[in-house]
């Protein structure tokens, strides 16, 4: 299996989303969710979880398969749908944002 991200290098892709009253952070290809009262709440510590994660991962000199996992097919589902999206279009009212991060280069403001 030819891993994309190494531990040096690599990204994660995320999505902000609502659901009930609570918003969460998803990183796909490490699995980690998290969060909070606000999407920027939830943002930021997904974004924390992502450079620790990396940062553990670097430590211990782990395998790069942690740093590629099969992202959850929920999320993997609304990842497609979002980026199939067309510009303007309002399909997704409780989804705050999505992209891709390299967790090492992110600095918390």
């Amino acid at each position: 299996m030819k891993c994309k991200n190494t531990l040096q290098k690599g990204s994660v892709r995320y999505i902000v989303f609502k659901e009930g009253e609570d918003w969460y952070a998803a990183g796909l290809e490490f699995n980690i969710v998290e969060s909070g009262s606000t999407p920027e709440e939830a943002m930021l510590l997904l974004f924390e979880a992502l450079r620790g994660y990396v940062e553990s991962a670097q430590k211990i000199k782990a395998r790069p398969y942690i740093l590629n996992q099969k992202p959850d097919s929920e999320y993997e589902s609304l990842w497609k749908a979002l980026c199939e999206m067309k510009e303007n279009e309002k399909e997704f009212p409780l989804v705050y944002t999505f992209g891709s991060i390299n967790p090492l280069n992110y600095i918390p403001a």
